[in-house]
């Protein structure tokens, strides 16, 4: 049977997130779930194109509005796999920490916390405040991961495509449905005299 994934995503800046996790979870072979807030279209809109909505639509098997709080995805009986937000508001963050389940967003994410499966944020910020940090303490202490879209300089990106493709990647991999999709950390042959050992940037 094949994995179903919720992707959730925020009105935060940052929308390119959402379509390469969409592209990836596709590329591994998940049913995708989406709901996303009237933000989060306007952001689609306002930093790839009028046509970034319906690019979107069409990499997903299904669409909830977020409004509907009777949709499968709001239970705890819907066989789903884990959710990922791309990319995570600090509004969608705070809900999600203290409990609220206001949209079906949020109420999704608070399923995946009560029933223990992966929950994913990239949450979207610069700089944080302490109301940002400590519910990102609390959704970890909660059982969700942080992610927060920081490029993998190490890898040279190119292009923000080439950055935003690896941080889906990694989003994608934290669920553990499929073989690694991320550009893995690989140290440069040194020639010449004998070098210490060369670890991955922290």
């Amino acid at each position: 049977m094949m994995a179903r994934v919720i992707l959730g995503v925020s009105g935060a800046s940052g929308a390119l997130l959402a379509l390469e996790c969409a592209r990836v979870l596709g590329r591994v072979g998940v049913t995708v779930d989406l709901t996303l807030s009237p933000m989060a279209e306007r952001t689609l809109a306002l930093e790839i194109g009028p046509d970034a909505m319906e690019l979107l639509v069409g990499l997903v098997a299904r669409v909830h509005p977020i409004r509907d709080l009777g949709a499968s995805i709001a239970s705890g009986s819907c066989p789903v796999a884990g959710m990922i937000v791309a990319p995570c508001s600090m509004r969608s963050l705070a809900a999600i920490a203290h409990g609220l389940d206001d949209n079906l967003l949020t109420r999704a994410a608070g399923v995946q916390l009560k029933e223990r499966r992966p929950l994913i944020l990239l949450a979207r910020e610069a700089p944080l405040t302490l109301a940002h940090l400590r519910n990102m303490t609390a959704v970890t202490e909660m059982g969700g991961t942080i992610l927060p879209p920081v490029p993998a300089f190490y890898l040279r990106p190119e292009t923000t495509g080439d950055f935003a493709a690896q941080i889906a990647a990694r989003a994608v991999d934290l669920l553990r449905l499929a073989p690694p999709q991320a550009t893995a950390w690989s140290p440069p042959l040194i020639t010449g005299e004998a070098t210490c050992t060369t670890y991955p940037p922290i």
